[in-house]
């Protein structure tokens, strides 16, 4: 393998650097360094939510994440909320990065923000780091890694390691449910009928719960950190932001409506956050399957579970074009956001009036 392949940072997006004269007393204040310590920062590429810098601090490299800019949303971009989630969940389980600090106060930053350790790897995206070769035997056997990952997440004993404090699962799908609808309304900027046919369907098709465990709420492969040497190996989990305690099928269902495959309309195959098309790579069904299989869980609601994931990814891109229209970001890759809305619920749709994957 190729350690060219490792996730590197770029420079800031306009807009988007952090001001080391001010950000720079306060480090090495709470990271105990001298005064002259240098320090230097980069972007992360990816992400449209939290923003995520690597920091080079006298020699070390850490990562600091904080809430984008002009976001309203403050259950969506809680600081304070992810670091606790890091703290309790990485001496539990190894995926988890280890957190590192957190600074509550906006004044060296502008907003919260907290920094963790660096996890070097590969991360599969759209475009693959040149040179990765990604055969059918490798796409199918990455498949199995990204299921393994759900499943050993979702088998965590919540009580045992504090992991149960960290949400309420009690009424879990209908809170979302009604909370991600209100949301969408008050984001929204355009009229798309098929919304609201959705977001019927979606209150009249509640499930009974199932028993909770901690969930992602946000994992595709983009969020996954792999082995240079050993690319289905998985080093670290990323982008906790919206992690909690509730239903696993909604984390499934989340991974799914994320899960683009060769047949689906021109449309949502632009939406594709990573090589989940490639040739070998399991069908929406068989990735559902598959974590039926290695969880024991019932897959008797999967296509309201789809269908919600759906939606929910819409309402986020809702949020973000609301926020390119009013002027708070400048990110080009935002303009097209509104495309993405129709394309995501139209296949919500689609998947609730046939129920399929």
């Amino acid at each position: 393998m190729s350690h060219a392949w490792i996730d590197r940072p770029a420079p800031t997006r306009p807009g988007e650097a952090l001001d080391l004269a001010r950000l720079g007393p306060y480090l090495r204040a709470a990271l105990d360094l001298p005064e002259a310590a240098e320090i230097a920062a980069e972007q992360f590429p990816g992400g449209h939510s939290n923003l995520t810098y690597l920091l080079r601090v006298d020699g070390r490299e850490l990562v600091l994440r904080r809430p984008p800019l002009g976001a309203h949303v403050a259950s969506g971009h809680d600081m304070s909320r992810e670091f606790r989630v890091l703290n309790r969940l990485a001496p539990a389980w190894p995926l988890a990065p280890r957190p590192l600090h957190f600074c509550g106060d906006p004044g060296p930053l502008g907003a919260p923000f907290y920094l963790m350790e660096r996890l070097t790897g590969v991360i599969l995206r759209r475009r693959l780091p040149p040179g990765l070769e990604l055969t059918p035997a490798l796409a199918e056997a990455l498949c199995g890694a990204f299921i393994d990952v759900l499943v050993g997440l979702h088998g965590l004993d919540l009580r045992a390691h504090h992991l149960d404090e960290l949400g309420r699962p009690d009424g879990y799908v209908t809170r979302q449910v009604h909370g991600w609808t209100q949301r969408y309304r008050d984001a929204r900027t355009d009229d798309h009928p098929a919304i609201d046919r959705v977001i019927d369907q979606l209150h009249a098709q509640i499930p009974p719960a199932g028993a909770p465990a901690l969930i992602h709420n946000d994992l595709k492969y983009d969020n996954l950190v792999l082995d240079p040497d050993h690319l289905t190996r998985v080093r670290g989990v990323l982008d906790w932001e919206m992690s909690t305690v509730g239903d696993p099928l909604m984390d499934l269902g989340t991974a799914l409506a994320y899960w683009i495959e060769p047949g689906d309309p021109p449309a949502l195959q632009a939406l594709a956050f990573g090589p989940t098309a490639a040739p070998g790579s399991f069908t929406r069904r068989q990735l559902a399957e598959r974590y039926a299989e290695r969880s024991g869980r019932d897959l008797e609601h999967i296509v309201f579970y789809y269908a919600f994931g759906l939606f929910k990814t819409a309402v986020v891109a809702q949020q973000i074009y609301k926020r390119y229209q009013l002027g708070h970001t400048q990110d080009p890759r935002f303009a097209a956001m509104g495309v993405a809305v129709k394309a995501l619920v139209c296949q919500a749709e689609r998947s609730l009036d046939a129920r399929v994957l």
